[in-house]
């Protein structure tokens, strides 16, 4: 991968993004299926691959045009980063049970840049 391709950054980050997006699923359904948080390896493994899509994102978005969804979605992915920095540091850090309503609004955002992206990626191609 060339930095002469952002289009591609953009499929791996959204590959990135999807496998965060499987353990979301999983902690989200750990949280709500009773008063316990998921485990931190876990977490730590969701933050580390969305970490990496964000930063794919933004790298491409700086090498190079990327369609405007594109740069939408990287906002809201940094703003859902910064909940889930919330939910992390304030919350599972110190032993407390995650804040639904922040769960689901750190979901959606993420959800919300992801259906950005991929109209990015496959408005451009068609």
């Amino acid at each position: 991968m060339s930095p002469d391709d952002p289009m591609r950054m953009l499929q791996v980050a959204a590959c990135l993004f999807a496998l965060a997006a499987l353990g979301g699923v999983v902690m989200a359904a750990i949280r709500f299926s009773g008063k316990r948080n998921p485990p931190a390896w876990l977490a730590m493994l969701h933050g580390l691959l969305a970490g990496a899509g964000i930063t794919l994102l933004a790298y491409a978005a700086w090498v190079d045009a990327v369609p405007s969804p594109a740069l939408l979605a990287l906002l809201l992915f940094l703003l859902a980063a910064g909940g889930g920095t919330v939910l992390s540091l304030a919350y599972k850090w110190k032993q407390r049970l995650l804040p639904s309503w922040l769960v689901i609004t750190h979901a959606l955002l993420a959800v919300v840049a992801f259906v950005l992206l991929l109209l990015a990626i496959f408005g451009a191609e068609g």
